[in-house]
């Protein structure tokens, strides 16, 4: 696979082919970072072409101080941001986080409890799932599905994480979140994915 710094400099030289990779290769992701920030598919669409059209803009200034990848997101960050607060002025930025911040991600009764032997273990042996129906092409569906239906920053940090493979700090200087925040944002949603799987496997055996 073609380099993407390598690609930048074919778009510099007006490479449409290159572009063309890039937008092939980014789209998707571009689309669940700006779908974090705002409240419709249409909207982070919108986010997506703006931030192209500024990628066109812009690409001569980029300097390379950080990955392509990096740059790219933080200006669909940047504009699903502020489209994000507009949407705010009639419908609180925080409710579409969708998350008590004091809410366990896990019943308190799943551990053993503080002052005995173990504590903050499981409670029972979480099972294991068969390697076969992890790689099933059923259970990629349901891993999907359950991301799709997390919280849109909860969506947008695992998808992020666990699909592409960023690193925390990438995240969180990516999406403008803290460290603090990219954590719990991951843990609450891995959880409500493995409870989705969990769910799925109990229903076929």
């Amino acid at each position: 696979m073609t380099p993407d710094e390598v690609l930048v400099e074919q778009v510099r030289a007006g490479d449409e082919a290159a572009f063309a990779e890039l937008v092939r290769r980014y789209q998707r992701l571009m689309f669940r970072v700006a779908r974090g920030y705002v409240r419709t598919d249409a909207v982070a669409d919108e986010v997506v072409q703006e931030s192209w059209l500024a990628v066109v803009r812009g690409i001569e200034r980029f300097e390379g101080r950080s990955s392509f990848k990096t740059w790219l997101l933080r200006i669909v960050a940047n504009r699903a941001m502020t489209q994000g607060v507009k949407e705010a002025r009639s419908v609180p930025f925080a409710s579409l986080e969708g998350d008590d911040p004091d809410e366990p991600s896990v019943a308190a009764d799943q551990f053993h409890p503080v002052g005995e032997p173990g504590a903050g273990a499981w409670a029972a042996p979480q099972e294991l799932w068969p390697e076969d129906q992890l790689l099933a092409n059923e259970t990629r569906r349901v891993i999907e599905q359950a991301i799709d239906e997390l919280p849109p920053l909860q969506r947008a940090v695992v998808w992020m994480r666990d699909v592409e493979g960023w690193t925390s700090e990438d995240v969180s200087e990516a999406l403008g979140i803290t460290p603090g925040n990219q954590r719990v944002l991951l843990h609450r949603g891995r959880q409500k994915v493995r409870a989705a799987i969990q769910d799925y496997v109990s229903s076929t055996q």
